[in-house]
């Protein structure tokens, strides 16, 4: 599994430069929105945390169909499903490395982009915090969507289609405990609390029903 993880981070960042393309998309999305909202600073930062999230959420569904479209190119998709080692754990290791490889480069340059939404800096803090916790969900989600849509042409838009209004509870409860944190009165920790839940749920459901998409792909 360890081999699998150092592998996939490495194809991943080799193949077109993920991680740098995802934080150029990243950067481009957060960057015109004051253009199109116009100089207000109280705006851009009372915006900034719901802004900044959805960025990074569509920058994160980049990729997401090439998760386990190279192993079905070269065959390496049939070895996964008849080795020993469970094709869950398989899935659950692939899904690491495209996080570690695409979201977490989000995450780290979050800041910046905070700062240019004009965010003070407990709304930077919790917004990074609620996308180091958010963020995996988005790509456990996007393993279910990428093992079904492996075999069909043109499966990166079926991707995106399938993935984006499941990840919508995510987006809110990220944008939600990052506002609790910054306005209030509503208390951080209840939606912070809920997006970990929701990460450790789909931690689990993800990986399963991505193993047995690909099965049914490969029957």
């Amino acid at each position: 599994m360890t081999a699998l993880l150092l592998r996939d981070i490495k194809l991943s960042i080799r193949a077109g430069g993920g991680a740098l393309i995802g934080v150029l998309f990243f950067l481009t999305v957060v960057a015109v929105i004051p253009f199109g909202v116009g100089p207000d600073l109280a705006l851009l930062a009372r915006i900034g945390p719901a802004i900044v999230w959805i960025g990074a959420l569509l920058a994160a569904l980049l990729g997401l169909d090439r998760l386990f479209q190279a192993e079905r190119d070269d065959g390496a998709l049939d070895l996964m499903l008849m080795q020993e080692t469970p094709l869950v754990l398989t899935v659950l290791t692939k899904c690491l490395a495209h996080w570690i490889a695409t979201s977490l480069p989000l995450v780290i340059a979050s800041p910046l982009l905070g700062l240019f939404m004009n965010m003070s800096e407990t709304a930077i803090g919790a917004t990074m915090l609620t996308l180091l916790v958010g963020t995996p969900a988005i790509t456990f989600i996007g393993a279910v969507g990428a093992a079904v849509a492996v075999a069909l042409p043109r499966g990166g838009l079926l991707v995106s289609i399938l993935v984006l209004p499941l990840t919508i509870p995510v987006l809110i409860f990220g944008v939600s405990a990052t506002y609790s944190a910054v306005q209030g009165p509503a208390p951080f920790l209840p939606p912070f609390l809920i997006l970990i839940a929701l990460t450790l749920f789909f931690a689990v459901i993800g990986p399963a029903a991505a193993a047995l998409a690909l099965r049914n792909t490969s029957d």
